[in-house]
This record gives structure tokens, sequence and C-alpha cells, in this order.
């Protein structure tokens, strides 16, 4: 009886498999040939590899929701010996080999998580017979995590901090898979102190685009270590990554200033994160910043009370543009006698605005997970499956004055289309590794500017064409930003963001994915 139901749906699997290479020879768009389709049923994974219009319509977009490319199949694998088997294949026995790309929330905008008329593998796939997130110690290393590629980052809190330890390196939203932020770098208001996620990476297990099943780390496959590490999923696909941790504070004193000039703004940003020694209590231990306008006031205003908001909405119609620091200090019962008395010298010299400091206490857990909160309620609103047409720069420390002067106060308050958060903070150099694939500009300090915009569907192309104007705007003045989740068409702009890196990362292709297999949806080395 099992016999029948199996063959009954391998019977169902070649129907479907068969018309999917109709229709694929119809519109003459997907390279994977009858035989090809043939070979692939005999493989372990057929059973787990869908052909479905559902399951591909689904992998076809993303959270940019701006590029849609149809996949030819679907890998929904239960373990990382699926996905070995599945690019294995590709590399080793396919005569015309196809892409594959590793999709796990797909939070990228521009189709980088894609494979068209390839297999795109459902990592969340891997959740339902994962590793789990397991907590280690050793002398060498301290505390550490041993985390599924395909885990969300909320569930890696939540299960560090069952044993008093979390991880030190955030993202702003933590429903992203450790796979996905490694892959680019994992950033945040923790950067400046504790550097990007993937400076916290001690080891990982990788699939290369050879179909090898290898673990890495600074002192084993080295090569690959570093070049998987903000690689853009050019080189490997990440199966298990081990995480550094340090204890977890119990509260967060959250703190946000208003500024009207923006040279204050800089120079008190940059001062605070001047001290950003990891075991240094007169450090912070998170500070970001954001603009401020009548605009995308919907964005910014539910920190504040309702009181509140009547003054700040004032200020903001006097000066047109406000900046706002934004930081956060941790503590427990071993520091909470002494957090305000040190929060209170650490921002006694700031230039802000005079009564317009604003402070809250809150539990750790819910300021890391603050974005959940904002998401949910645009979900109620239907207002988050909508289109993003972000764009997220790193400017050098010596321009930032000049694109404050030439985008936000020319280009932003000109056109008046900016709703969403427009976030601007700094990061030291020193706290990223160079070896990594992850490129930002060459000085000691240098801004991420974030326009995280969102759109009507029938709209999305004029915030796309200023986020064109931005880039030519900085290109013209010489201003040598770099784009953090990169979009580029062309291997000259390609050449030119990775800069003296770019050698690197095409010895790095040819040795560990030669045949240019892995996320062809970053659109480097698989151009259109």
């Amino acid at each position: 009886m099992a016999q029948n139901h199996l063959m009954a749906s391998r019977c169902m699997i070649i129907l479907l498999i068969m018309m999917s290479l109709l229709l694929s020879m119809v519109c003459q768009s997907k390279p994977l040939t009858d035989s090809l389709y043939h070979k692939l049923l005999s493989l372990p994974i057929a059973d787990i590899l869908h052909v479905d219009s559902e399951s591909t319509r689904a992998a076809s977009v993303d959270f940019g929701l701006i590029v849609r490319e149809i996949p030819a199949a679907v890998l929904r694998p239960s373990c990382p010996k699926d996905i070995v088997t599945l690019v294995a294949f590709a590399y080793n026995e396919s005569s015309i080999p196809f892409t594959i790309s590793a999709r796990g929330c797909s939070h990228s905008i521009q189709g980088q998580a894609m494979a068209p008329d390839g297999v795109v593998v459902d990592m969340m796939s891997l959740g339902n017979k994962r590793r789990g997130t397991t907590v280690l110690w050793s002398w060498s290393l301290g505390h550490y995590a041993d985390v599924g590629g395909q885990q969300l980052w909320i569930d890696v809190l939540e299960e560090t901090l069952k044993h008093g330890v979390a991880p030190v390196s955030w993202t702003d939203y933590l429903y992203l898979t450790v796979g996905g932020t490694l892959s680019n770098a994992g950033i945040s208001g923790e950067t400046f102190r504790y550097g990007p996620q993937i400076s916290n990476v001690y080891e990982m297990d990788v699939i290369t685009g050879t179909g090898d099943f290898l673990t890495c780390s600074p002192d084993k496959n080295p090569e690959l270590f570093y070049s998987v590490l903000g690689g853009l999923g050019q080189f490997g696909i990440i199966t298990r990554a081990r995480i550094a941790l340090g204890q977890a504070p119990k509260r967060v004193k959250w703190v946000r200033m208003l500024y009207s000039d923006f040279s204050d703004f800089t120079i008190d940003q940059e001062s605070l994160i001047s001290h950003h020694g990891r075991d240094q209590d007169e450090a912070l231990d998170y500070v970001e910043g954001s603009l401020l306008m009548h605009r995308n006031s919907d964005s910014w205003t539910s920190f504040f009370s309702l009181s509140d908001r009547l003054r700040l909405m004032s200020l903001v119609t006097e000066h047109e543009l406000l900046y706002c620091i934004e930081v956060a200090k941790f503590y427990d019962g071993r520091t909470q006698t002494t957090v305000d008395k040190a929060l209170e010298i650490i921002l006694k010299d700031l230039s802000h605005v005079p009564e317009f400091m604003f402070e809250k206490d809150v539990a750790y857990v819910d300021f890391l997970n603050r974005v959940r909160v904002e998401e949910l309620k645009l979900r109620r609103q239907g207002l988050w499956n909508v289109p993003h047409p972000w764009l997220n720069l790193f400017v050098p420390k010596s321009r930032i004055a000049d694109f404050n002067t030439g985008v936000f106060n020319n280009i932003v308050l000109k056109k008046n289309i900016t709703t969403g958060l427009v976030l601007i903070y700094p990061m030291n150099n020193d706290k990223w590794d160079d070896r990594m694939s992850a490129v930002i500009p060459d000085e000691d300090v240098f801004y991420t500017v974030g326009f995280l915009h969102s759109s009507g569907f029938e709209d999305w192309q004029e915030f796309d064409l200023q986020n064109k104007e931005v880039l030519l705007f900085c290109e013209n003045n010489g201003i040598k930003v770099k784009q953090y989740l990169p979009n580029y068409n062309t291997e000259r702009e390609w050449m030119e963001h990775f800069g003296s890196k770019w050698r690197t990362f095409q010895e790095s292709k040819a040795q560990f994915d030669p045949k240019m297999l892995l996320s062809p949806g970053q659109r480097i080395f698989n151009h259109n």
C-alpha cells in the first residue's frame, strides 16, 4: 500500500514536471531540459522538489515587491544533505548547469534571493528538523551558540536568553535568517561598538557551489570563511554558524534627542561612538539617528507621548528638517543602581535642542524586538506587503555634510515624497574585518544612510527615481558611497563597488562556485 502511494506521488511529480517543461518550451525561458528533469527525478530529493505554480509563484517575489522572477522549481530540504545533493548534481551531472538560490525570509529588495528559471532552496523548510540553537562554553571562546543558517534571529534570542546570554550584535529587525544577514553584514545601532554580525562569527558550515560541505573558520578553510561573510551568497550556502555571545542584560535605558543643526548632530554622534570598547563601562550599547519631517512623521512619532508629539510637530514646522539621535544603555541587576548616573555623564555635554530629550525604560527583549511592533501595526493596516524601494548607503564621514546639503536639504525636501523612515548614523571602520567580502568606505568613521521607503504598487517608480537622483548626486560630486544590500546591473559597476577587493572576489568565485550556480539574483556574475 505504501509503495503504491509512493508510486502515485512520483507519477504526480513527473506529471507536474512535464507540464512545467512543456510551458518552458513554449516560453523558451527555462534551461532545464527533459533529460535533466528525469535525472532530477532519480535523485533522493525528487519528492521535495516542487514545480507547482503555487510554490514557484511564492518564490518569485521578495520583500521589495518590485522584481518578479519565476524559478523552475523549489526545493524544500529537510536537512543540509538535501541541499548538497541538489548542488552537487547541478555541478557534477548537469551538462547545462542551472542556477540555485538559497531563500530565507527573502527580505531582499531587488530580487537578490531569486533564481529565474533555476531552483530556489526554501531554507525555512530546514526548521522542521533543525538542530536548533545550542548554547555552549569553552575556555577560549566563552559562551557561544551553534545556530542553523535558516533560523530567525528572534528564535536565537529566545533560546540564548534561557541561558542568560545573547548575541552582542543585532539587526534592527529580528525576523531575518542567520544565513541571510551573514551573507550581507548585519548592521544596527550596536555595530559601532560590537561590529557587524559578520564580525561576531567563529565558524560556519557551508555548502559551496561545487557541492562540497565544508566547515570553515579563521583557521580552517579560511579563504571560504572570509569570502562567505558579506559575500552576497556567491560562494556558498550557510547551514550553520557559531556566534559570539555575551551576558544578556535585563533592561534598557532608551533615549532620543532632537537637533535642528546638522553639524551639532554629527559632532555629537561621532563623540558618542568614540567610546566603543567592548568592556568599556562609559560606552553606550546602541547609537542610531534619523531624519524627521512632516512628510514621514508616521514613521517616527510612535515613540513619543501624545503631548510631546504636539511640541515635536511644532518644532518640525519651524525647521522643516530635524535630526534625531537615538541611544540605548543596557543594564541588569548588577548595574541597576548606577546606570542613570552613567547615562547622565555620557549625555551631559551634548548640543541637542533644550527640553527635547526623551527617555524610556523598557525590557531588553522589547527593545530588540521594537520593529516587530511597527510591523504588526502596518500589517493590520494593510501597509506591510507593499513595494519597498529602499536605498541603503555607506557615506564617508568627510562628505556627510555635503550629503546633507545636497540630498536631505535639496532632493528630499524639494521632492517631498519621502514618507518612510530615514536612518543616518555613524560606525567605526576598525570594527569591520577587511578580509571579509563586505565593502565599506575607506575612512575611520562612515555613516549608514537608509531610505526605507514604502509605496503603493502604482508609484514605487517615483521613489526609485529619487534613489537614482541621490546616487547621481553622489557620483557627480565625488562622494564615494558604497551601497549596502547593493543592486547593480553591470560588471563595471560591481568592479567599482568592490574596488580593491574585486580580484579576490573573482578568485573566490572561481574556486568555490566556478560554474556560477549560486545566487544569480545578485547579478554579479549572472547578468541579464
